[in-house]
């Protein structure tokens, strides 16, 4: 499907509120635990898509007989990819964590690949090349010599996985089963699907967390400060980045969108430049440039 103003406006959304998340986390984290903070983030995620989606527990059935597809969708999606991310948060630095989740294009692509036997196309390779050469240049605040002197961490590889847990989420939400397809599919809305994921990631939170707690305990630092962070990780990051990515990825397929994941890392440091009280740089631009090229190669229609 072409890359409308629609979609693209779709797919810009989520890296916009995740790099707002990435910020929060990383405040967040000194008053309350990673894996907490992810089970209290989609525990309110869930009270607010109740009022939207209740209609898909009136029928229980519908749900079991596709556990085999909702639970890894739960499992990737809600309950690890961002316990993943907080918890390498507090370990690593934000250079090395937003290094690691600009490769997200090259997760996708190798999944498709090895899973989904899709291989990439040349211009996709292209398109990840500028789009990483953009994040790199951000990251490296246009000093890419810069980028040598990176030292990787436990956090680092945490968040590796992270990124891997999200590729595949996304090529299971663009190629599901046949149960989830037509006529087949229940009659649910993005409100009740992204419900049903949230229930089956609550499972695999809720376990984390109890597991975290059990080895590192800390107790919550209860703050006004802290009960807005959990209402953004809630609103923003999670029912309404998830809408919209899953609208985009079954617009496009994961591996044009994930070239949008890229931009995660301009906008926040843009955030940051902004909470600092800094203007943007040169590099914050071409940036920008690059990684709208890598979009526009990567989704552009092949010839004949």
């Amino acid at each position: 499907m072409t890359l409308t103003p629609r979609i693209a406006l779709l797919l810009l959304l989520p890296p916009l509120l995740w790099a707002g998340n990435a910020i929060v986390g990383r405040l967040a984290v000194t008053s309350i635990s990673p894996a907490m903070l992810n089970l209290l983030r989609w525990a309110l995620a869930l009270s607010l898509l109740l009022p939207l989606g209740w209609r898909a527990l009136r029928r229980p059935g519908e749900i079991t007989r596709r556990w085999r597809y909702l639970a890894p969708l739960g499992l990737l999606g809600v309950g690890s990819y961002n316990t993943l991310q907080y918890l390498a948060l507090r370990t690593s630095t934000p250079l090395n964590v937003t290094l690691i989740a600009a490769s997200m294009p090259v997760w996708m692509l190798l999944i498709g690949a090895l899973c989904y036997r899709e291989p990439p196309q040349r211009r996709q390779l292209i398109g990840a090349l500028l789009s990483l050469l953009g994040v790199a240049l951000v990251l490296s605040r246009g000093d890419l010599s810069a980028l040598a002197r990176v030292h990787f961490v436990a956090g680092d590889l945490l968040m590796l996985v992270a990124v891997m847990c999200w590729g595949g989420y996304s090529w299971l939400l663009a190629r599901p089963p046949a149960s989830m397809q037509g006529e087949a599919r229940p009659a649910w809305g993005w409100a009740e699907f992204l419900l049903v994921q949230t229930l089956f990631g609550l499972f695999f939170s809720g376990f984390t967390a109890g597991i975290e707690h059990e080895l590192t305990p800390m107790p919550i630092a209860w703050s006004p400060w802290l009960l807005l962070a959990l209402a953004y990780v809630a609103i923003g990051p999670s029912v309404i980045a998830y809408r919209c990515w899953g609208l985009g990825v079954m617009a496009v397929g994961p591996a044009v969108a994930a070239f949008f994941s890229n931009l995660t890392p301009v906008f926040a440091a843009l955030l940051s430049a902004a909470l600092l009280g800094e203007w943007p740089q040169w590099f914050h631009g071409a940036a920008f440039v690059l990684i709208a090229a890598g979009i526009a190669v990567s989704s552009r229609r092949q010839a004949g």
